[in-house]
Parts: structure tokens; C-alpha cells; sequence
């Protein structure tokens, strides 16, 4: 079998940046999946690199919460918990709500227009068997809504969160009886804001994540 893990080596960054950002992925994709041990010496053979700056990443990883160090085992990937998931909603539900706030007021035609086609490519991907092309065709809807605020500070801050919800909402595409839940979603939240409609923008967001917080903890019960 074809090994899922490969560095694509970039002349700007260093080689522990490099090395950290293809782990990154691969936890966050769920190609290293929760629970599964990070051997240095294994992970340097696979990714033809020395022990070093694997070293680096997996101490970066455990930073950002996407490794744990276990006693007597070392490192393995960070299971998805309930706590991670609250708190992670938690901070997006607010930003995304001052997000929808800004846009309705800041959103062009051609922003809405975007929004639309996006949404419709959303409907013809749902049925994938590639959960991540139906999780990077949500993303980028979310993303014109971010950029359209204008507000760079919070187009940042929401980037850096999209890194971490990632492995919450391929787990919430995967599940297939959500998917057209997620365009009936998205074209409400389209009519709030060409509407310019700010108190119905900003309910029908929260419910948006809400429902994906339902889904996502449902999934992590199962699998305990």
C-alpha cells in the first residue's frame, strides 16, 4: 500500500516546518488517526528525514493539542474529545456571528452571487466518497462570508480556527443524512444576508454549528 505520508519540500521553510505541517495534515485528515502511536525513528524512515526534526514537530503538535505524551509509550495522536469539540464551537460560534454581523452589511453582489455557485457545488460533491473535497467545499463557502467582512484581524483569527475544526467537520461530512441539511443551511444563511438581515444571519449560524456540535459529540459517545 501507497504511504499516505509525504513531504513536499518548500525552499522557504525549514525542514522541521516542513516535516511539522505534513504530520499536521495527516492528523487533522484523520491519515494518522486518533490514538496512533508517533515512533520518531519509524516516522523519519517513512519521511526520509532524520529523527530531529520529527522531534521538533511532535513537540509542536503536542502544543497544539494534537498530540498527547502518554507515560512509558510516548507520543500519539490526540483522540477528538467532547471538551476539545465545546471548546473549539464555542469560540467559533462567536466569531462567526460578529462575521455575519459585518458581512451583512459588507457583502457585495458578487460576494453573494459567489456564495450561491459555491453552495451549488456543494450539492453536486455531497455524494463523494471523498469527505475532504465535501469538507474544503464548505470551508470555502464559510471563507467568503470571512473575507467579505473586510476585517483582517478577524479573517486571521478565523483561519486559525478553520486548522482545528477540521477534523470536527470532516467528522460531521462524513456523516451522509447531514449533508443536505448543510445546503438547506447555507442557502438560509444566503437569504439573511442578501437580505441584510442581521438578527436572522446571526440565528441561523448558531443553529448552523449547533447542529454540527450535535452531530460530531454523537459520534464521539460511539466510539468510547
Amino acid at each position: 500500500m501507497e504511504d499516505i505520508l509525504k513531504v513536499n519540500v518548500n525552499e522557504y521553510l525549514p525542514l522541521r516546518d516542513v516535516v511539522f505541517n505534513t504530520l499536521r495534515q495527516a492528523i487533522l485528515k484523520g491519515e494518522l488517526e486518533p490514538g496512533e502511536r508517533l515512533m520518531e525513528i519509524q516516522l523519519a524512515e517513512r519521511l526520509g528525514v532524520s529523527r530531529t526534526p520529527v522531534r521538533e514537530a511532535i513537540r509542536k503538535l503536542e502544543l497544539e493539542g494534537l498530540v498527547n505524551m502518554v507515560p512509558r509509550k510516548g507520543a500519539e495522536v490526540a483522540s477528538i474529545s467532547e471538551k476539545n469539540l465545546r471548546d473549539v464551537l464555542e469560540v467559533r460560534r462567536a466569531l462567526e456571528e460578529l462575521a455575519v454581523d459585518l458581512a451583512c452589511t459588507r457583502l457585495t453582489g458578487e460576494d453573494i452571487k459567489s456564495l450561491k455557485e459555491i453552495n451549488k457545488k456543494f450539492q453536486t460533491v455531497m455524494n463523494s466518497k471523498d469527505a475532504t473535497i465535501i469538507a474544503e467545499t464548505d470551508e470555502a463557502f464559510h471563507d467568503i462570508i470571512y473575507i467579505g467582512t473586510g476585517n483582517d484581524r478577524l479573517i486571521q483569527m478565523l483561519s486559525n480556527l478553520r486548522e482545528q475544526m477540521y477534523r470536527y467537520r470532516l467528522g460531521y461530512v462524513k456523516d451522509k443524512s447531514t449533508r443536505s441539511n448543510l445546503v438547506q443551511e447555507h442557502d438560509v444563511i444566503i437569504q439573511a444576508l442578501e437580505e441584510r438581515n442581521v438578527e436572522d444571519a446571526k440565528a441561523v449560524i448558531r443553529r448552523h454549528i449547533d447542529n454540527q456540535a450535535v452531530t460530531v459529540s454523537k459520534k464521539i459517545k460511539e466510539q468510547k
